[in-house]
């Protein structure tokens, strides 16, 4: 676990940085070490499961142990190229079928990283088999499929987590005191974030993200997930009233049977007139950012997804102020950045690596956390009502 050990201070132009040196188990990062392992199967060789991969080697209490695919070539050239940079003392092995890693005694807990459309009877078929999951988002196609997968790891006693790794990054706890005290912002008001990236021509005609069968959410569920996420855990959970969203622009491969969202925009508005809106999009170049506004200030983090390359995760707490003097008018801004010192990949600090760490945890303790079930619900919800709105040409829908 990560404590605190430090605090340095320094001043430029009505600025201030806050760094917080932190120091995992008493000893340095990448000497955390278990002597108990949580055993890892990943259902796929998809890419993203290769910073999964570098991030069980890190955790210190993880080991993978086999990458199922429906072609086991396909799993040795993968598991090939990725020993070749973050090699396991033992090689994991390449199985055919995800039956077949399902069915082995030797796996605690499985990484579902396959397509949306054929996700849920996988995480179904894992919770049965008695393997805790870690899946991917979007979780489900609609809400009720994604009922029926945590209804069938609740009936095991597995756990369940969706695969958001910024949840896990140590920034949240800083930001989560910044929101609190009272004078930073105030009280909050508007909470606002975009999470796009320009996609490429093979990737707009051939991805399977553009195709309707496997993942009929589009942008909205791969990017907009993070947005709606993270004006919910701005809102400590609490649920917004009521949900407007906008198609922008929709398109698909030649091979999917509809269109899926390819630039989508919502607005959420919770109990005490705090508002949020988002704009996701496969369509404009990479940005990834999100800002909390309140009576008092406003906040901005530039990378609250993935954390742009170096040891240091930050973001900025601002208050803007203005000056007359008959006729001179000025605006005077004072900001102080929030450091806290993290690694952005590969390194035992990076928040996936705390993800993998954390889920393994409690697999070796034996223990179901509940809340990462309820707030994928509810992310799922949110996001599935923006979608109904988008619809009926963005009327508001209760939630």
């Amino acid at each position: 676990m990560a404590t605190a050990v430090g605090l340095k201070t320094g001043k430029a132009a009505n600025s201030k940085v806050l760094v917080r040196r932190v120091r995992f188990g008493g000893q340095s990062a990448s000497g955390i070490m278990s002597e108990s392992k949580c055993r890892w199967g990943f259902l796929s060789a998809a890419w993203i499961g290769m910073k999964n991969w570098q991030s069980v080697a890190l955790s210190g209490n993880g080991e993978l142990v086999a990458v199922a695919s429906r072609d086991r070539s396909k799993a040795e050239a993968w598991i090939d190229e990725c020993s070749g940079q973050v090699p396991f003392a033992r090689r994991p092995e390449a199985v055919s079928g995800y039956d077949a890693l399902l069915a082995r005694d030797d796996i605690d807990a499985v990484y579902l990283p396959l397509p949306t459309g054929v996700r849920a009877d996988w995480a179904i078929k894992a919770a049965q088999a008695g393997k805790h999951v870690l899946c991917e988002k979007p979780c489900g196609v609609d809400v009720p499929e994604l009922e029926s997968i945590l209804d069938a790891c609740k009936a095991a006693g597995v756990q369940f987590m969706d695969g958001v790794m910024f949840m896990h990054s140590k920034r949240l706890d800083s930001l989560r005191r910044t929101i609190d005290d009272g004078s930073s912002l105030g009280q909050l008001q508007r909470i606002v974030s975009q999470f796009s990236f320009c996609a490429e021509e093979d990737f707009l005609t051939g991805n399977i993200r553009m195709h309707s069968s496997l993942e009929p959410l589009g942008c909205l569920g791969d990017l907009g997930w993070y947005n709606i996420r993270f004006s919910l855990w701005a809102m400590d959970y609490q649920m917004p009233e009521r949900v407007s969203g906008r198609l922008l622009q929709g398109s698909a491969r030649e091979n999917s049977p509809n269109p899926v969202p390819t630039a989508f925009s919502g607005e959420l508005f919770f109990p005490g007139n705090v508002t949020a809106s988002f704009y996701c999009s496969f369509l404009t170049a990479n940005q990834q950012w999100a800002n909390l506004c309140g009576t008092k200030g406003n906040v901005h983090l530039d990378d609250f997804v993935v954390p742009c390359y170096g040891s240091e995760v930050s973001y900025t707490v601002a208050q803007m102020t203005g000056h007359q003097q008959v006729c001179d008018f000025n605006m005077e801004r004072r900001e102080r950045r929030i450091v806290d010192q993290e690694y952005s990949n590969g390194h035992p600090s990076a928040q996936e690596t705390q993800m993998i760490r954390h889920f393994s945890e409690l697999v070796l303790q034996g223990k179901v956390e509940s809340h990462w079930s309820e707030i994928a619900l509810k992310t799922q919800k949110v996001m599935m009502a923006a979608l109904d709105s988008s619809r009926d040409n963005g009327a508001e829908v209760k939630v």
